[in-house]
């Protein structure tokens, strides 16, 4: 069976992403340091316990499981911490995948799935948000993954690695098995907080209400998850079937905001707790992507990601937790 190496498979998006190459018919092998991650979440393949940082451990991984592909997830991934304690998100996310990158080159693999994330863009000058928009982060977080991008791109340029840069937007939704979902530990995404908040999680506070939007509140482009996991499928076989390396937006390329989000869950029973706060520094008032490129190219569509489907899913799956409690 063909393996595929998946770096951060024990995390929402990687955890999705590993059953839906199973279902595909690929044998996923999860390497994960679980600082994150859940190891409950690995239920589709092996794992390897490690870090991106121990090169040696990485090139034992390939040599032993020889994959014909890697998608690489694993990074620092909260925009607050970035700018807080910057060091650690060039240290994990541009020195981590280095190593990777160096793994792959020593064992002879050079076909790669990375991602990336619409914080390279940082402040949108014009929407929807294209792959050839300015990419000009306004994060460590988002400049991290930039920077990756960057290498990635000298690297293909030299022949060294074919590979697919996925910038996608709002994560969110869960398995609609109810198998796996939102398990963050802080969480900071709003669709699980705003849950959270009808169950005793404490009030959902909202990052201001005077932004210039039709309710005031800030406009985001929300992807299911398994969208996200099936597009990174597409990507390993575009690559599988000679295509070349690109880059590529993932979005529903539509915005919803947080107060129609808010108005949803609550037309669907879920009693939101809020307080409102002030804007936070930088924070966008519309970041809506162009997913045109990826429809084309990849023949991919963002099936599962209605605004509806993505909440219906993401309680049904914050429900199922609370039975296990």
């Amino acid at each position: 069976m063909n393996k595929i190496l998946v770096t951060g498979g024990a995390g929402y998006i990687g955890s999705q992403t590993c059953k839906l190459l199973k279902l595909a018919g690929y044998e996923p092998v999860t390497y994960d340091n679980l600082s994150n991650g859940n190891q409950s979440f690995v239920k589709w393949g092996d794992l390897i316990v490690g870090e991106l940082h121990d090169t040696s451990r990485l090139i034992g991984a390939l040599k032993k499981h020889k994959p014909i592909a890697i998608i690489h997830f694993a990074a620092s991934a909260y925009v607050g911490e970035s700018i807080a304690d910057p060091m650690k998100y060039y240290k994990n996310n541009v020195g981590g995948s280095l190593s990777l990158l160096e793994a792959m080159h020593r064992v002879g693999i050079n076909k790669l799935v990375y991602s990336s994330t619409c914080a390279t863009y940082g402040i949108p000058l014009q929407l929807p948000i294209s792959e050839s928009s300015l990419q000009s982060p306004i994060s460590p977080y988002g400049q991290s993954k930039l920077m990756v991008e960057k290498i990635i791109q000298d690297l293909s340029t030299k022949g060294a690695v074919k590979a697919i840069s996925m910038r996608y937007f709002n994560a969110a939704g869960a398995d609609s098995a109810c198998e796996i979902g939102e398990l963050h530990n802080p969480e900071t995404h709003l669709i699980p907080l705003a849950i959270n908040s009808a169950f005793g999680g404490g009030q959902l506070e909202v990052f201001g209400s005077d932004f210039p939007t039709p309710d005031g509140t800030a406009i985001r482009d929300y992807i299911h998850v398994e969208d996200l996991a099936r597009a990174h499928i597409l990507a390993v076989e575009y690559l599988l079937n000679g295509g070349s390396s690109d880059v590529f937006n993932l979005g529903a390329g539509q915005g919803v905001s947080v107060g129609q989000i808010i108005s949803r869950l609550r037309a669907i029973g879920v009693p939101v707790v809020t307080k409102m706060g002030v804007r936070r520094e930088g924070d966008p008032a519309h970041l809506v992507a162009d997913p045109s490129y990826a429809i084309k190219k990849l023949g991919w569509q963002p099936i599962a990601s209605s605004i509806d489907n993505i909440l219906t899913t993401a309680l049904a799956w914050h429900k199922f937790q609370l039975t296990l409690k």
